[in-house]
């Protein structure tokens, strides 16, 4: 769960971030979290309604007036942090106009594509999760970054943000948005919640996608079944 925080941690800007921070520690989809409008948020009672997402084909983004499967059309819980930020959000950005609640710098809908690479990766390299950038003295700074076949390359920039590009542009894979559902199912399961529960909150059709693809097995399960069966005589 780690990663998530340091992620969470590197999204600055009175934009950039929101989505992730908020997204994070909820487990709504990326089309879920651009699609989102204040009409389907209730602060009061601390949930967010899933009915609508957001789909991008060909740079176009546009609402969809239905989740992908009956299932998708839930009511999602809010942490008592992510109310906070959503109040602090809707105080100081307007909505779309549409409503919607997260937008970008020019007030349109946000673009995946675009996201990943200006405001994605950059938070990935900052925090620590995707090559990696050096200060070597005066305006010098070096980056390092591995490629699809693991081979390390480091190349020299004149400026933080340069190095940091250089690492975005070309470093391989790491952490996806989407990513943070496994860890928002599994966090919620470790901690006791109901796997019905669960499913229903992600919104799964079945429990057993909720079991299969987004929890993972514990280095302790040997003692968790013995302190599940301690007290039996």
């Amino acid at each position: 769960m780690e990663p998530v925080r340091d992620v969470c941690e590197a999204l600055l800007g009175p934009r950039s971030g929101r989505e992730f921070r908020i997204g994070g520690r909820d487990g709504l989809r990326w089309g879920e979290c651009v699609g989102l409008r204040w009409d389907a948020v209730g602060l009061a009672k601390r949930e967010v309604h899933v009915i609508r997402v957001a789909v991008e084909v060909a740079g176009t983004v546009s609402a969809k007036p239905f989740p992908k499967s009956k299932a998708g059309r839930r009511t999602v819980p809010l942490p008592p942090l992510v109310v906070a930020r959503l109040r602090y959000h809707r105080d100081t950005h307007p909505a779309g106009p549409a409503g919607e609640v997260f937008t970008n710098q020019a007030g349109g809908p946000m673009r995946r594509t675009l996201f990943r690479s200006r405001v994605w990766r950059p938070a990935l390299v900052e925090a620590g999760l995707l090559g990696r950038v050096a200060e070597l003295g005066t305006d010098r700074f070096r980056a390092w970054w591995l490629d699809a076949n693991g081979i390390e390359t480091s190349a020299d920039a004149t400026s933080r943000g340069e190095a940091v590009a250089l690492v975005v542009r070309h470093a391989a894979g790491r952490l996806r948005f989407h990513d943070h559902r496994h860890s928002y199912a599994t966090w919620l399961i470790s901690n006791g919640v109901p796997v019905n529960d669960v499913q229903r909150v992600m919104g799964h059709e079945q429990a057993s996608t909720t079991l299969n693809r987004y929890t993972h097995q514990s280095g302790d399960q040997g003692q968790w079944v013995r302190n599940a069966l301690a007290d039996f005589r």
